[in-house]
């Protein structure tokens, strides 16, 4: 067997290995798996996170809405109660005072 032929073809395997890793370094960086697992994990929890406050954000507008629509329907229903109340009495109150 001639060993000459066998570290030519380990030369070449060494040659493209070293390629692809300088590529690959060049693109993504010298970076871990493990750190580069993390951070897409922390980028996840982050877009989450926002996601969720978006979620509140909404419902507590929308839940400041519905209340003031039903203050503003109660209100309205006492003023008018009041003012019957008045009405029928002859009492000279307006409305807004007691």
């Amino acid at each position: 067997m001639d060993i000459s032929q066998g570290e030519t073809a380990e030369s070449h395997l060494d040659a493209l290995i070293t390629k692809r890793h300088d590529q690959r370094v060049k693109e993504e960086g010298e970076r871990p798996a493990e750190e580069m697992y993390a951070e897409s994990v922390r980028r996840q929890h982050e877009r989450q996170e926002r996601e969720i406050r978006a979620q509140w954000y909404g419902w507590h507008c929308a839940q400041a809405e519905r209340h003031r629509r039903t203050l503003e329907a109660l209100i309205a229903h006492h003023e008018l109660e009041a003012e019957k109340l008045c009405e029928e009495n002859g009492n000279g109150h307006k409305k807004g005072e007691a």
